[in-house]
């Protein structure tokens, strides 16, 4: 079997990504048998030169998580990371990533506490499958991101998924709701025939509202994956907006390559220049996706253009 159609195992490294597979892709199975604490994780060491900083080396991300299911439906994960944000000026810091319990049963699941909110196909993507070494600037921008709150979801067998839920607000490991509003997150997707799969989300807070479209294609080696996502804020006649464009193909069994357009602007914030961006770049599984050998060309344009090459190791268990 082709290494890019391997069912993958459940990874901590993204719980929420994990448990919420349904609302990346139609893929959703039954409630799974009882196991006990499962520990995962993954590291990635990276290298990057930038024209005009030279070389820099990080642990871009170390993340370890434990996973279980219990009788009746039930199941529990939470990750923990060690991050440096992929700059050598920037601290290492560990944070709790996710942290919830919920309960699966049929096409129905509904979950509590810390984890990712159903926005964005991109972000909603484990990092260790996003093709690119980094997200698009438009979706590190506007998706909500992980969050505190309670949400549920249902699946109709591969054809449609619904999540709908409510959060604090406030981001991740932010227990307190100082404004007493709450963020509602919901996302649907449908795939009309096998290879296509499209999605739309919103985000609502008190004070704007935010919104996004996806595709994604797949056939015979070939992927191309899209989104475009915008907010609306109160009062501010002019959008947040940003896209990417992304096209893979698996030359061979375990090398795929990759080229990705991004753009992402704010023109109501005359300090916010636009970031526009392209990659190329290619990436090397061995074996059987336990270890991911990536290296990336990006062409960033924010104010004046730079280049950049990033590569990294990537290693899960």
């Amino acid at each position: 079997m082709p290494i890019h159609d391997r069912p993958h195992r459940l990874l901590p490294g993204s719980l929420a990504g994990s448990m919420l597979v349904c609302l990346v892709s139609t893929a959703h199975a039954q409630a799974p048998g009882p196991f006990g604490p499962r520990i995962g994780g993954y590291v990635q060491a990276r290298e990057t030169w930038r024209s005009g900083a030279g070389l820099t080396g990080t642990i871009n991300r170390a993340r370890v998580g434990v996973t279980g299911a219990l009788t009746g439906g039930w199941f529990y994960a939470a990750t923990a990371e060690l991050a440096s944000g992929d700059s050598a000026t920037t601290r290492v810091e560990s944070r709790l990533r996710d942290a919830y319990l919920g309960w699966r049963g049929g096409g129905f699941a509904v979950q509590a506490g810390q984890y990712k909110t159903p926005f964005s196909a991109q972000y909603l993507t484990q990092l260790t499958r996003v093709e690119t070494a980094d997200r698009a600037a438009v979706v590190h921008g506007l998706a909500p991101e992980r969050d505190i709150g309670v949400m549920g979801s249902y699946a109709w067998k591969q054809l449609a998924t619904l999540a709908v839920g409510v959060f604090n607000g406030r981001g991740q490991n932010v227990g307190a709701n100082n404004d007493s509003t709450v963020l509602v997150v919901g996302r649907a997707t449908v795939r009309p025939v096998q290879a296509l799969t499209i999605g739309a989300n919103v985000a609502r807070y008190r004070d704007s509202t935010r919104y996004g479209l996806d595709a994604a294609l797949a056939y015979a080696g070939w992927g191309l994956k899209a989104e475009y996502l915008w907010q609306h804020r109160l009062a501010v006649g002019r959008d947040d907006r940003g896209y990417y464009v992304m096209a893979t193909y698996w030359l061979l069994p375990g090398l795929q390559l990759l080229a990705e357009q991004e753009d992402f602007e704010r023109p109501a914030i005359p300090t916010f220049p636009r970031n526009t961006a392209w990659v190329a770049g290619a990436n090397l599984f061995v074996p059987r996706d336990h270890i991911r050998l990536s290296a990336n060309y990006v062409s960033r344009r924010v104010g004046t253009r730079t280049g950049a090459v990033i590569t990294e190791a990537q290693v899960q268990f």
